[in-house]
């Protein structure tokens, strides 16, 4: 029994390899078992163009709620299920605060089957650093986000003047002042 006196607690389950969704909609058929299977999706540019993407949070594992006395079999063979993770003879419960706190922040952004939807948003004003190409490492301030395109404008000092320059969204980190600079990259 846990602390709340309840028999059923979280664990974490291991996948077989590809198999978290089949998994997870296998043990959500059964009312004992209760799944959380948080995914990310974000855009991704393939030979076919920009693409959203949809992986697991924690790629071969999920979390899942029932009583390991009576439903740990079940559990343990359930279709895409390798195993319930262990350590040696001790199969340690996950405290519910951390899932509820993980729960909280997947549904903060969720936009729909708790994925979290992964996009980097700057704003005008923010300073940023160029991560890659001929102006790597410079700093300069957004002046426009075209969100559409994933282009930002940027006003860079180069050569002693103020410049402004058209870049790709995906090639800025943010520049923060209060890191020194051997720890910002």
């Amino acid at each position: 029994m846990n602390s709340e006196g309840e028999t059923t607690a979280w664990y974490v389950l291991r996948t077989q390899v590809k198999k978290e969704r089949a998994a997870a909609a296998f043990l959500s058929e059964d009312p004992d078992v209760e799944v959380f299977f948080p995914k990310l999706r974000y855009l991704k540019t393939t030979r076919r163009g920009k693409i959203w993407w949809v992986e697991p949070l924690f790629p071969g594992y999920l979390l899942a709620k029932f009583d390991h006395v009576t439903h740990g079999r079940l559990v343990t063979h359930a279709h895409g299920v390798s195993k319930i993770v262990s350590f040696g003879e001790q199969v340690p419960m996950v405290p519910s605060e951390f899932v509820e706190a993980l729960r909280e922040e997947v549904y903060k952004h969720q936009e729909v089957d708790g994925e979290i939807i992964v996009g980097w948003k700057v704003e005008k004003g923010q300073e940023v650093e160029i991560a890659e190409g001929p102006f790597k490492g410079i700093q300069g301030e957004v002046l426009e986000v075209r969100p559409s395109i994933e282009r930002v404008s940027l006003l860079l000092e180069f050569l002693g003047e103020q410049k402004p320059i058209e870049i790709d969204i995906r090639n800025l980190i943010l520049a923060d002042p209060d890191l020194p600079e051997s720890l910002q990259n």
